[in-house]
């Protein structure tokens, strides 16, 4: 079981950036995507994207549970908003229930440097502006050298490596991606802290198509619904 909640731990604190191209997403309203462990769905992780004036607001609530012989093993909720002005990253807060345990995570900017300040569960401070909080579905991801996690706010340094064009199908749909591969920048962290994921985008529109890891079984995010 403690095998389990350290594969979880990895695939959500490794889930946006001080200033995105978040311009690119401007053609989308909400993204849902199913949660898959050794190929049995699990939970959702759903997006809503609120626009007003000169703000966008991001909405995401993820939920999922694991079972064995009809008991549940382990129980995962959060919910977090992510807020731009002008397409230039604002604040960020998240509330999570992991099996009855608490994580958080306050980000806002310095209004005289513009770094990032930080409150969370696992890290209270600053970051640079240019890291990202840990949202997948925002491509500019891929070009940045750290990412911030959004359940407790600790800082990933990562390389990120692209591996190459690829065709993912789901649910009956072809998909023309970009591969790309994020590992941590520090080798000498603990295997349990260590990232180690696959994410797909789609090449035109930047969509976030899919997201997997191995490790005590095969984690998949698999794109489900997008308007």
């Amino acid at each position: 079981m403690k095998k389990i909640i350290v594969s979880i731990i990895i695939l959500f604190s490794i889930n946006s950036q001080a200033i995105s191209h978040v311009e690119h997403y401007a053609e989308f309203n909400y993204l849902e995507y199913e949660l898959f462990r050794n190929n049995k769905s699990i939970g959702y992780h759903k997006y809503d994207f609120v626009r007003k004036n000169d703000t966008l607001s991001i909405k995401s609530e993820v939920n999922f549970k694991i079972t064995k012989l009809g008991v549940d093993l382990y129980k995962y909720f959060a919910a977090s908003e992510e807020i731009y002005k002008n397409n230039k990253f604002f604040k960020f807060s998240s509330k999570t229930n992991k099996n009855k345990k608490e994580r958080y995570v306050n980000i806002s900017v310095d209004a005289i440097d513009s770094d990032l300040i930080i409150d969370g569960s696992s890290y209270k401070g600053k970051a640079k502006k240019d890291f990202i909080v840990g949202t997948w579905w925002n491509h500019e991801i891929t070009k940045s050298k750290a990412q911030i996690s959004a359940i407790s706010g600790r800082i990933i340094e990562q390389t990120v490596t692209f591996i190459g064009k690829e065709q993912v199908i789901i649910g009956g749909k072809t998909f023309n991606t970009l591969h790309f591969n994020f590992k941590s920048s520090d080798e000498t962290l603990p295997d349990n802290k260590k990232l180690n994921t696959d994410i797909w985008y789609e090449e035109e529109t930047y969509l976030w198509v899919k997201a997997a890891f191995d490790k005590t079984g095969y984690w998949e995010y698999r794109i489900k619904t997008y308007k």
